[in-house]
This record gives C-alpha cells, structure tokens and sequence, in this order.
C-alpha cells in the first residue's frame, strides 16, 4: 500500500528555515469526574538543531504533559488534544498514524524522564533495558546489541562499564541511574531530546554532571534539547532561550541573558528573586505568595493575578495576550514594562 505524507518523515535536514521542532497552539485537556482540566492553554515554542530551550514553571504549569505530547504517550482518554500542531521536520506528528508515530518515538525525538528509579524496569538488568533499543529498533543480535549497551554506558561516563552491564537499578546511585537513563535516550541518535526535570533529587555536585554531560552530548550531535524544570539556576549556563509557563501558557519567552538582565513577567521576576544569593545571607528568602490556580476552575483574565504585585483591575477581567516586545522576546503581562523598569 502506497504511503501517505502522514506517513513519512524527511530524513534529512533542510528544508528552509523550519526549526527541527514547532509546537504551535497546543491545547490539551483531561475530561474528567470534576470537570474539564485545561491542562495546556495555547503553547507555542520551537527548537532548532544544536538549541536549548529551557521550559520553565512550577509543578501543575503544563511542562510535563506539553512533552507528552509532544511524544504521543498521553493517556487517551482522559487526555484530548483539541487544537494544534506539533511539527517535527515540518510534518505534524499529530496526523501521523500510531506505527508512524512509533518510528518517530525514540528514534527520532527521545525523552529523558524525571524519576530514574521508576521509568527503569526493577526486574532487568540496565544492559538488557539499554540493548532493547538496538534489538527492537535496529534489528541486532543479543551479543551486539549487548556491546552497543557497554559502549553507551562508557559514552555517560559510568565507570566500570562492562562489568556493571549486568547490574540492576536499585544497585546505582540516583546520578548514575540518571546516566543510564540518557544512555537509553540517546541510544538511537536522536534528533532531538526532551530532558523532563534530569536533575531532580541530586545534589548540587551531581546535577552540573548531568548538565556538563547533556551539553557534551549536545555538542556531538547538534540534537535539539528541550530542558524541562522548576530551577531557573540549573539553565543559566546552558540553555540559549527560556520559555517560562504558568497555568498551562507560556507568560514569556526570551533569550536567556535577557531573562537574567531583566525579566518582563512578574512570575518569572517572582522566580529569579527566590534563586537563594550569596550576598543576601542571613536574610528570608522570596517566595511567591499563594498558589497556583487550580485548572479546573481557572481565574478570569491573567491567571497570575491573584498572586501579582503589580495587579491592576484590568488584570482581573482582561486576559493578556503574548505582547511582542522584541522579535525574541514576548510577555503575557499587561504592565510588562513596569515589570521591565523595577
């Protein structure tokens, strides 16, 4: 049977001046007992070859389930996608069938997940769950695919490789469990890698690993990097633009020098005034005050009103579009350029 455009991916790059992935306009919602969870309201973002984009927020703002979707491992139902493209290399993987869509899933986008312990399968050796990969996708043998496994783990820097091939998960620390998850995740030589909070419950020391490792493998390839986190800290160094989501929108979206100069959303001011500082020692740290909205039930006009120092009665009835300020730069605040004076 002939194929479809849904059906077929390009291969190779270069077609104009298309990123190798555009999300325009995702909504997704989750249709449940209590009503209608809007869980993402209109996201935009894209990333090109040798990008970071930095996806920031708090638990609940719909960084999570935008990465999801984007690799078609949502729940359908309770999960809808109502409107919206998710392009990769121009197509949009949301028209594609299911077996297309696996073709895509793994090879050609990959995910790093937060909770290494509970992605990695308990009863499997790592080699076995790593050389999966090579046996389902590539077709190899056990014993190659088995070498491929050494190799990657040698390539995430865990020592002993060979010898630890054969090791379950709970025998590896929390910052080696996550190594072999980037192991999985990059087996295929992905195009572009979705890192879901990478770093979550590491220490310090072990989370600039992770990121110096993720950057290094970045370098190799010229894979897209999407970072999905809480911590405007961890990306200073590493990610090139940010886009900073609340309540399932992007509320602004920016070169990262520019977000750190200056932020044009109080949320994200609200965010980089709670990053602790060395030179306010001794002194309470910031914290946004109240929580985030529920969605079931989202506030009328900004959503970040009921938390904003700088709430006017507009903000309250008003829902605020995403202002262009630059041709890089964009907030969802009706005063950003008070908030860009402070």
């Amino acid at each position: 049977m002939k194929k479809t455009s849904a059906d077929v991916l390009p291969v190779e790059g270069g077609f104009g001046n298309e990123p190798l992935l555009a999300v325009d306009n995702l909504h997704v919602e989750f249709h449940t007992r209590q009503g209608t969870v809007r869980a993402v309201n209109g996201v935009s973002y894209t990333v090109s070859a040798g990008e970071t984009l930095a996806v920031l927020g708090e638990s609940g703002s719909g960084k999570s389930v935008t990465a999801q979707a984007i690799m078609g491992i949502l729940d359908v139902p309770p999960a809808v996608i109502p409107k919206g493209e998710i392009r990769f290399k121009g197509t949009d993987l949301l028209k594609l069938t299911e077996e297309a869509r696996t073709q895509v899933r793994g090879q050609r986008v990959a995910m790093i997940f937060q909770d290494a312990l509970s992605a990695l399968n308990p009863v499997f050796t790592v080699g076995w769950q790593i050389s999966e990969m090579f046996r389902v996708h590539r077709g190899m043998s056990k014993a190659d695919a088995m070498k491929k496994a050494v190799e990657l783990m040698d390539r995430v820097r865990i020592p002993a490789a060979r010898q630890r091939v054969n090791d379950y998960p709970h025998q590896f620390s929390g910052g080696m469990r996550q190594r072999i998850m980037i192991a999985m995740s990059i087996a295929l030589d992905p195009e572009v890698l979705i890192a879901d909070e990478p770093t979550t419950a590491l220490d310090v020391t072990v989370q600039a690993q992770i990121m110096e490792l993720l950057a290094e493998l970045q370098r190799e390839s010229q894979m897209g990097l999407i970072l999905i986190t809480h911590d405007l800290g961890v990306v200073a160094d590493v990610a090139d633009k940010i886009a900073v989501m609340y309540a399932g929108r992007i509320v602004e979206n920016a070169p990262v020098h520019d977000i750190y100069k200056g932020p044009a959303h109080p949320y994200t001011k609200g965010l980089l005034d709670s990053i602790p500082r060395v030179d306010l020692k001794g002194q309470d740290l910031y914290a946004i005050k109240g929580l985030p909205p529920n969605l079931l039930d989202l506030p009328t006009g900004c959503a970040f009103h009921p938390r904003c120092p700088y709430r006017q009665d507009n903000c309250v009835t008003d829902h605020p579009p995403l202002h262009e300020i630059s041709g890089t730069r964009g907030s969802a605040c009706h005063y950003w350029r008070e908030v860009l004076d402070d």
